[in-house]
């Protein structure tokens, strides 16, 4: 998935300094992804250590990692699969409202390909409200959708427009495939909750934080995510078809590091991680300065190419290369 803030180019780097700080064994560390998105770090460091908590408030990113990281044991999938991708398409939610020919106008999805989605989201809603798939097969096909429905969007990048004509990735038919996960011997914990809050109730060794970085909030640029793993009714807002959705005070200038210090102060792990870069609403000294009061702090730093959502932001940013801060915290 093309994911704001995705750290899947720096996951080398991350894991490196991890290693570096913590030590290469990690075999008996519980690892802490407090803002998970996608959850690729928390997939990078599953099979590394004892155990990985991964949350976000989101309810997508719920879904997504509840698979990748809660999801631990083989599930067998194909004959699911095949049936899904058998069905023939049903002029739902998504059809209405968020695809090509459907009475809002919204071109998010072919028309083919929203019919596919609700056809999809149903079966998988009727299966596990007959307890014909378990809680890990559930969020197994829901990971799965998800997935498969970003590949077809009709969109630059995010969700908070759609192209008006139909890309060429976008016209293709959608096919579900299976997001693999990773198998292990241990159990995970996957939480939905808000970070701050979360923090006071849990513990652990490593503590890896990827806040958002500027006044983009999660929920408005992937309000169509949460909208398929939902599935729910409500009346979409606006030309981009918006429901309601989390703010996060890591997106707001006056709440950002009132916030950060709170969650330093809670956090009951020894080693604190955090990804931010120049662009952040927190520049450097600041993240420095807090992250001094609760123990021995250093800096490491590497530069890589920037997240461009649209063709507008690219203009908007002569810059192609961003620098990302990796802030390191051994607590007191």
């Amino acid at each position: 998935m093309n994911y704001i803030g995705s750290k899947h180019k720096l996951s080398s780097f991350i894991s490196e300094t991890v290693s570096e700080v913590v030590g290469e064994d990690l075999s008996q560390k519980t690892f802490c992804d407090l803002f998970a998105g996608t959850g690729i770090v928390g997939r990078n460091f599953k099979t590394q250590v004892k155990q990985v908590i991964a949350n976000d408030v989101e309810y997508y990113s719920f879904v997504l990692n509840r698979n990748y990281i809660g999801n631990y044991k083989a599930i067998p999938s194909e004959e699911l699969l095949e049936e899904l991708n058998n069905l023939k398409g049903v002029k739902g939610f998504i059809f209405q409202h968020y695809s090509e020919n459907g009475k809002a106008g919204r071109n998010y999805f072919t028309s083919q390909n929203g019919q596919k989605i609700d056809a999809i989201r149903l079966q998988i809603k009727k299966w596990k409200e007959a307890s014909t798939i378990n809680e890990d097969q559930y969020f197994f096909l829901l990971a799965s959708l998800l997935e498969s429905a970003d590949k077809v969007a009709n969109t630059a990048s995010v969700y908070g427009a759609y192209l008006k004509k139909i890309k060429p990735s976008a016209a293709k038919k959608l096919e579900i495939k299976p997001a693999t996960f990773q198998q292990t011997k241990r159990k995970h914990q996957v939480f939905q909750e808000d970070s701050n809050a979360l923090i006071k109730k849990i513990e652990g060794d490593i503590l890896y934080l990827d806040p958002p970085y500027n006044a983009r909030q999660y929920g408005a640029n992937y309000h169509l995510l949460n909208t398929i793993a939902k599935y729910d009714t409500f009346v979409p807002k606006g030309v981009t078809g918006l429901r309601d959705y989390y703010k996060s005070d890591y997106c707001k200038k006056g709440e950002v590091l009132n916030s950060f210090t709170e969650l330093l102060k809670n956090a009951q792990f020894k080693y604190i991680f955090l990804s931010y870069n120049n662009e952040g609403l927190m520049s450097e000294e600041t993240v420095k300065k807090a992250m001094k009061q609760f123990g021995n702090y250093h800096l490491e730093t590497t530069k890589y190419q920037r997240f461009k959502a649209d063709k507008t932001e690219s203009r908007n940013h002569k810059a192609n290369h961003t620098f990302e801060y990796l802030h390191i915290l051994e607590k007191k």
